[in-house]
């Protein structure tokens, strides 16, 4: 084995998890993080409400690389290495057992962030790695080895480079990669929350329910929990969309329709309603499983008075509800980032990568992992997934490059 000096640009999960998996492999190797701010690890703090939601309980790869709008196809050989099994067996072997939720989303069982924290610092001190605070990137250049310029003015050197600088939306901070030959997708915005600011509908606030969401006028839908808040909608449902649709989102300037469907079953609802409770209030005989306020809501959205009976309703009212129930119409105006959890799509094209490694295919030693990579996914765990799988990854490429 060749002793080697690798620098990992990046203090978040995807460059902890690289520089920890290099350190285990490569134990004779220096490995320094270069952080450009005084905190590293600030996306796992913050995940899953400073639970960390580490992964999801997503076990085959092929359906596991589906949870991702960008990448699906690529990252399939990467889950074939190193997947979710792999993580919750990893984790486990440092002491960290991870739970399953009801919706797939696995978290530490103290469902506390810090105690992946606490796992990451064990392990980069146990191994001697090296973070280096404010250190910021602008420049690599290789007369011989790798010369990586900082903002300060100072210089590194270094044999290998991996780079796991996250996702942003300023093309800015991906420049120092392009000036050395890779092509940038232009970062965009994904998983967010849509905004209905002043909206009869935030009065719900708290109130979650499954939905079917589509954008109008297009193919993009996803069903799950929606949940209304006081700006807009949000949940799963509204997430999943937002990832999916990121650049179709981006280029309608945020400004956009769509429309919600409560109720599959609207006309035999309707039907029986009237056949087996005619004399009842309209507002006394809801859905199953559909909370009161909501059903509440609906029947304003339809402008149908709560006195009504099923009885009474004549065949432009029973109209105006059947279009309620299947196809809400809502405009959103603006978008909200969801729980600090900034998340975009864009980056270093995946073309000029070989995902087999993580190497980049235009300068040799160059790697990879995380976001700042064209790939991202869908709320639940699936991002850190990704993260902690490019990271192997990138570990694997280099150690065997080493032999």
């Amino acid at each position: 084995m060749v002793d080697r000096k690798i620098i990992v640009i990046g203090g978040g999960a995807a460059g902890f998890f690289a520089a920890i998996n290099l350190a285990e492999k490569l134990p004779h190797s220096r490995i320094v993080i270069l952080e450009k701010t005084t905190k590293v690890l600030s996306k796992v703090r913050v995940s899953g409400g400073g639970r960390c939601n580490v992964t999801h309980a997503c076990f085959e790869p092929k359906e596991l690389s589906s949870n991702y709008p960008r990448g699906e196809k690529e990252l399939l050989g990467p889950f074939h290495q190193f997947a979710t099994g792999d993580v919750i067996a990893w984790f486990a072997e440092r002491g960290v057992e991870l739970k399953m939720e009801e919706d797939g989303r696995m978290f530490p069982v103290t469902d506390s962030s810090q105690t992946i924290i606490d796992c990451f610092e064990e392990e980069v001190k146990k191994r001697g790695i090296q973070i280096k605070f404010s250190t910021e990137v602008v420049k690599i250049e290789k007369p011989d080895k790798f010369i990586l310029t900082t903002q300060n003015g100072g210089a590194i050197a270094a044999d290998l480079v991996v780079v796991a600088i996250g996702g942003n939306s300023k093309v800015k901070h991906y420049r120092f990669l392009e000036e050395i030959g890779h092509k940038l997708i232009d970062p965009i915005p994904s998983l967010f929350t849509f905004n209905l600011r002043k909206h009869p509908s935030n009065k719900l606030m708290g109130l979650s329910y499954y939905a079917s969401v589509r954008l109008k006028d297009t193919s993009f839908e996803e069903f799950g929990p929606l949940l209304f808040t006081h700006w807009g909608m949000s949940g799963p449902a509204i997430l999943k969309l937002s990832a999916k649709a990121a650049k179709w989102l981006f280029d309608s300037n945020y400004q956009f329709k769509f429309e919600v469907n409560w109720l599959d079953t609207v006309d035999n609802f309707i039907k029986e309603n009237r056949k087996n409770f005619p004399s009842s209030k309209v507002q006394s005989k809801k859905p199953e499983e559909m909370p009161n306020r909501l059903w509440t809501y609906l029947l304003e959205r339809a402008s149908l008075s709560e006195s009504l009976n099923w009885a009474d309703l004549n065949k432009n009212q029973m109209q105006q509800l059947t279009q309620v129930l299947q196809a809400d119409v809502y405009q959103a105006n603006g978008k909200t980032t969801f729980k600090e959890e900034f998340v975009t799509c864009g980056g270093v094209t995946l073309k000029d990568i070989n995902m087999k490694t993580m190497e980049s295919k235009k300068v040799p030693g160059i790697y990879f992992c995380g976001e700042v990579m064209n790939v991202d996914a869908i709320t639940g765990g699936f991002n850190f997934q990704a993260a902690w799988t490019s990271g192997y990854v990138v570990s694997e490429g280099i150690a065997n490059s080493s032999v």
